[in-house]
């Protein structure tokens, strides 16, 4: 059986859900980590900034949007620094402005992928897969880079069947 990780950042609080504002008491990125953990016995772990992003989820996107601009790596609270023993990283995040927040990149920044089989997971609320995929083969040099499972975020709670089909047939 194949060691698997998954790296996630994912959004508690106020999110934009099926068109409308509502406070999530678990992110629904870190509802799919779960999901793939429970399914394929993989190891978590959780990307957090130092500075958390705004509460509101309107200035949180802002917040994302200006990074993306700064090419911005906000400093987290823990760096993951070897994935040697790792097979499969999946790499879990929401859709912010067209990809992962820049947070994710920072992380990864610091991992070395060569050899390793990357898997690139979106939570979005209808842009589907969006550069993850693209944008992961830039960040994971080295790593042969699987095809996105994208999860609408509404669907999340409801989604842990699909990820426990998809985290069954791509990371045993």
């Amino acid at each position: 059986m194949a060691n698997n990780l998954v790296i996630y950042y994912s959004r508690k609080g106020q999110n934009y859900v099926d068109g409308k504002l509502v406070d999530l008491e678990v992110g629904n990125t870190e509802l799919i980590a779960q999901y793939i953990r429970d399914a394929v016995g993989a190891d978590l772990f959780e990307i957090e900034t130092v500075k958390e992003y705004p509460a509101d989820y309107m200035e949180c996107t802002e917040v994302a949007k200006q990074e993306q601009r700064d090419n911005a790596r906000p400093k987290l609270k823990e760096y993951l620094h070897d994935i040697s023993e790792y097979d499969n990283i999946v790499i879990a995040g929401p859709c912010w402005w067209g990809t992962y927040p820049c947070a994710v990149f920072g992380q990864l920044e610091k991992l070395h992928f060569k050899g390793k089989h990357v898997w690139p997971v979106m939570t979005h609320e209808g842009s589907g897969e969006a550069k993850s995929r693209s944008d992961l083969k830039k960040f994971c040099t080295g790593a042969k880079v699987g095809k996105t499972l994208a999860v609408q975020g509404s669907k999340c709670p409801s989604a842990r069947e699909a990820v426990t089909r998809w985290a069954e047939k791509h990371l045993k």
